[in-house]
């Protein structure tokens, strides 16, 4: 068996694409544009470049976007000050604080001061409540972007067999919790599963977000599984002095066994600024009184 390649560039295309049209008709209904903040404090260089593309992107989806540079060395409450005028600004529906912090910076304060109204990475304790009892909120985009992709490639997930690698905040604890909408049997593995490989050799689906390199073997995966790998990390490449991307799934080997499973990169990565987009709009809506069917998008 050779598995479908789940094409997430493609995917995360279509979704760029059906946002502009709904941003064209929400201006059009509410005489402005939606707006979208980030703000990134230091100079990381991963950031730098993630914040760059998220603002390119939002722009070519007919968006507003406000960008907020702040000095490695700015004070916490500097930080808070910015999010509360953010909060009190009426042109921006979505506010994201790239994340990580600085050390001196408590993460969980400065998420917490973000209106859930406008937070659109989904990580306000809020949003955490909201999603864990089946009320609307908005969700993480890495692990709305792997239902997307899997409700694409699958149809109905109703009784079928997850296994979610991975408990993170981010990740693993919002997609075991999207994965039960969807009626799934959901087991969420860690560090300290016993027998591992059996426990994810059970599954129809397997999300893999651990952040180890290639930790998941083909010989682990149930033939025709549907496998979603969230992980990306960079390991020494065959040349000396280079390096390539892997996921956390050994994909040469995964590859033979499951029925479908995403690349990397190219499969879950380009979904997570899409969905961004995406939960930006609804914002948008929500906070102006606009109708929106979130379902077409």
């Amino acid at each position: 068996m050779t598995a479908q390649i789940i094409d997430g560039k493609a995917f995360a295309a279509g979704l760029r694409e059906r946002v502009g049209t709904v941003a064209a008709d929400f201006e059009a209904k509410a005489g402005r544009k939606a707006g979208l903040a980030v703000v990134v404090v230091g100079e990381d260089p991963a950031s730098q470049v993630y914040v760059r593309n998220k603002g390119k992107q939002t722009i070519a989806c007919g968006m507003e976007s406000f960008e907020h540079k702040l000095a490695a060395d700015t004070s916490e409450a500097d930080l808070l000050a910015v999010v509360e005028k953010l909060n009190a600004d009426s042109a921006v529906d979505g506010i994201l604080v790239q994340l990580p912090l600085p050390s001196h910076m408590n993460e969980q304060k400065v998420i917490a001061a973000i209106n859930p109204d406008k937070d659109v990475d989904g990580f306000h304790v809020v949003n955490v409540g909201r999603l864990s009892t089946g009320l609307p909120g908005f969700v993480p985009c890495t692990p709305l972007g792997c239902v997307m992709l899997l409700k694409d490639q699958l149809g109905s997930l109703s009784g079928l067999d997850a296994v979610v690698v991975g408990r993170s905040n981010i990740v693993g604890k919002p997609m075991a919790q999207l994965l039960i909408a969807e009626s799934c049997t959901v087991t969420v593995a860690h560090s300290r599963t016993q027998d591992l490989p059996e426990v994810v050799r059970r599954a129809d689906i397997v999300v893999a977000a651990v952040g180890r390199p290639e930790m998941i073997k083909g010989e682990w995966i149930k033939p025709g599984a549907t496998v979603i790998d969230v992980g990306i990390n960079r390991v020494a490449g065959a040349e000396e002095g280079k390096t390539r991307l892997v996921g956390d799934v050994d994909f040469g080997s995964a590859s033979e066994v499951a029925g479908a499973i995403t690349p990397v990169p190219g499969g879950v990565g380009p979904m997570t600024i899409a969905v961004l987009l995406r939960n930006t709009i609804v914002a948008a809506h929500r906070n102006a009184g606009i109708a929106l069917d979130e379902s077409t998008i």
